[in-house]
């Protein structure tokens, strides 16, 4: 485990066990879990009031909106939409929300047709100083764009989580991607219209 600037304390994975817990063995053709933490210098609730928001443009998921027909419930769908609401880029299903400690669900990028879906958990933890938070993939299928992007996708989330919690404002790669996106409409595959990806 390493600690450097931000308080950021980590990415466990690669068969490393840095927190001396049990780490599950991937199916055939599926990833090692991957594990990406921080501490945020903010109370539990506010951590965790931040990461579930919906239809709000949320930096920290690539300048995403998360949308649900009517709130994030185990058995709900969930998707990933672009501000306007033209492109969903992320769909599933809530598998747990268990506030303020835990929320989990199945994710599939729409632009990767074919591409089984992986399992997310945040986990959040008090401790002194604030709020170990967690990122947990698993089930990734191996050797896709799919695991490419979520191993790139991690560190993002976790640094831009933390930056807009503690100040306000997200990361600068967070404040680039909202810069960037009325751009990416124009290469976004019609496969992921919003219209191809229902919630019902």
């Amino acid at each position: 485990m390493r600690r450097g600037s931000n308080n950021f304390i980590g990415i466990e994975h690669k068969g490393q066990d840095v927190t001396n817990e049990s780490k599950p063995k991937p199916a055939p053709g599926r990833a090692e879990r991957q594990i990406y933490k921080t501490v945020i210098n903010a109370p539990i609730e506010t951590v965790w009031n931040t990461l579930v928001k919906t239809d709000e443009v949320l930096p920290f998921f690539f300048g995403s909106v998360c949308q649900t027909a009517d709130g994030l419930k185990p058995g709900r769908k969930m998707r990933m939409v672009s501000p306007e609401k033209k492109f969903a880029a992320v769909v599933g299903e809530v598998l747990e929300f268990s506030p303020p400690h835990r929320y989990s669900h199945t994710m599939a990028f729409t632009q990767y047709e074919g591409e089984p879906a992986s399992t997310v958990t945040y986990e959040l933890k008090e401790v002194p100083g604030g709020t170990e938070f967690s990122l947990i993939t698993d089930n990734v299928p191996a050797g896709t764009k799919t695991e490419k992007s979520m191993a790139q996708g991690g560190p993002f989330i976790v640094d831009n989580l933390k930056r807009l919690v503690e100040t306000g404002k997200p990361a600068f790669s967070g404040s680039m991607v909202m810069a960037l996106n009325p751009l990416m409409g124009l290469m976004t595959p019609k496969i992921c219209r919003i219209e191809n990806w229902p919630l019902k």
